[in-house]
C-alpha cells in the first residue's frame, strides 16, 4: 500500500469498538476491500468459524478468517496481483451446522448453471463495455428450431443467431456454440455478438447455439455428437441459411467439456471446419500412468487427448485457445499449444487471471471471435 495503513489495522488499533463503529465500517468499505494488490474480506455475525471458499490454484482453501477480538467481525487477506478476477463464497460453522452462501456485504454477483458466487474484482479488472447491452447497436434476431437427429435418436434444439441487417444476397460464416444455452445466458453472448458486430471487431455471422442433454456423456469424444454437428446440423443450416461454404467460414467453439467436443469432432472430421476457438478447454491427460484425478467423467476425455497427443493431427488451419491461470486446467492447456502448433496449426492462446467460469469466458469473447472472423467484412460476400 505503499506507506498507508490497511483500513482493517486502522480498525484494530481503535479496540475495542461498539456496534455503531463497525455498522459504519462495513458501510463505509463493504467487502472484499481492495486496496493495492491487498483483499480483505470481511463477514459480521456469530459464527465459530468462518472461511473464504474458492477455487484459484496456489490460494489457500479455504482461507481462514480471524474474528476481531471483542467484536463479531471476521476477516481475511490474501493478496490479488492486479487485473484479477475471483469468484468465491463464505463457510460458516456453528457447533456441527456447515453453511456456505455468497458474501452478504458484496451485492457483486455471478451466476453459472450450478448456482451464484460472490465476484472479487482486483484493481484494474473492469468488466468490458461490450458485454452490456448498447442502444446504438442494432439486435440482431435468435430464432429457435428443433432438429430431428437421427445420430442423436432425439429431437435437437437450437438457436439460430441471425445477425442485424441480415440479407440472403449476402453468405455469412458459421459459428457452432457448445452449451449455447447457457453462452447465451451465463456469457451474454447474444449481447456480445450484438455489440462487436456493431462496432466492426467481428464480421456479421451466423451462430448456432446448441445445448446438450448429457454433456459428461456426449461431449467427450462422442462418435453421435460429433456426426450430428458434422452430418446434420451443419448440412441443415446451410440449407436453409446462406452460409461461407468453405472451411474457413466454419468455426466450432466451447468451454470446458464443450472444448474438447470441439477438438474431438474436428479430428473426427477433418478439414470441415477452419477454425476452433477452444475456452477452458478440458485437455486432461497422462503422460504416465493412468491417474489423472479428475474422476471417471474425465476417463473418455483422457483417452482421446492421450491418443491424439501420441498422434497429433491439424484438422482445423487455426485455433483460439484462452484460460484463466487461477484454474487447474491451465497447465494441460499451456502444455498443448506446442503440440497444436507442430502439428501444423495456427494458434493464438491468451491467458487470464480468472478461474474456471463464465464471466471469465464471456470477458475473452472479443478477443477470441475478432480473431477468428475479422470484421468488418472478410468473411460476407455479395
Amino acid at each position: 500500500m505503499s506507506g498507508r495503513r490497511m483500513a482493517l489495522n486502522r480498525l484494530r488499533e481503535r479496540l475495542p469498538v461498539d456496534a455503531a463503529a463497525l455498522d459504519r465500517f462495513v458501510a463505509r468499505h463493504g467487502s472484499p476491500i481492495i486496496e493495492g494488490e491487498r483483499a480483505t474480506f470481511l463477514f459480521r455475525g456469530d459464527a465459530d468459524a468462518v472461511s473464504v471458499r474458492h477455487r484459484v490454484v496456489g490460494l489457500p482453501d479455504p482461507l481462514e478468517m480471524r474474528r476481531l477480538d471483542g467484536t463479531d467481525l471476521w476477516a481475511a487477506s490474501t493478496v490479488l496481483p492486479e487485473g484479477s478476477r475471483v469468484e468465491y463464497q463464505l463457510e460458516l460453522r456453528r457447533g456441527e451446522h456447515h453453511e456456505r452462501f455468497n458474501d452478504p456485504l458484496n451485492p457483486r454477483v455471478a451466476h453459472s448453471p450450478v448456482g451464484s458466487s460472490s465476484v472479487c474484482a482486483a484493481v484494474g479488472y473492469e468488466v468490458p463495455d461490450w458485454v452490456r447491452p448498447d442502444p446504438e447497436a442494432r439486435p440482431g434476431e435468435l430464432v429457435e428450431q428443433v432438429l430431428r437427429s437421427k445420430a442423436l435418436r432425439r429431437d435437437q434444439p437450437v438457436h439460430l443467431y441471425l445477425p442485424a441487417r441480415f440479407h440472403r444476397a449476402k453468405r455469412y460464416p458459421l459459428l457452432v456454440v457448445h452449451d449455447g444455452t447457457d453462452y447465451l445466458g451465463y456469457a451474454a453472448m447474444k449481447t456480445v455478438l450484438d455489440n462487436l458486430i456493431h462496432r466492426l471487431d467481428v464480421a456479421p455471422l451466423v451462430a448456432a447455439f446448441v445445448p446438450p442433454r448429457d454433456r459428461l456423456k456426449e461431449y467427450p469424444n462422442h462418435a453421435p455428437h460429433a456426426r450430428f454437428v458434422a452430418r446434420e446440423l451443419v448440412p441443415r443450416i446451410s440449407e436453409q441459411l446462406p452460409l461461407v461454404d468453405t472451411p474457413e467460414g466454419r468455426c466450432l467453439m466451447g468451454s470446458s467439456f464443450g472444448g474438447i467436443a470441439s477438438l474431438s469432432t474436428a479430428v473426427r472430421y477433418p478439414g470441415l471446419f477452419g477454425s476452433l476457438l477452444l475456452q477452458s478447454a478440458s485437455l486432461v491427460f497422462t503422460d504416465i500412468g493412468t491417474e489423472h484425478g479428475g474422476g471417471p467423467y474425465f476417463d473418455p476425455v483422457v483417452k482421446f487427448v492421450n491418443r491424439y497427443r501420441a498422434r497429433p493431427s491439424a484438422p482445423v488451419e487455426r485455433i483460439y485457445m484462452s484460460c484463466g491461470t487461477y484454474e487447474p486446467l491451465i497447465t494441460p492447456n499451456r502444455s498443448m499449444v506446442p503440440v497444436f502448433r507442430e502439428a501444423g496449426m495456427t494458434v493464438r492462446f491468451t491467458e487470464a487471471r480468472d478461474g474456471h467460469n463464465w464471466e471469465n469466458w464471456r470477458d475473452r469473447l472479443r478477443d477470441g471471435l475478432s480473431w477468428v472472423y475479422p470484421g468488418p467484412q472478410k468473411f460476407v460476400y455479395e
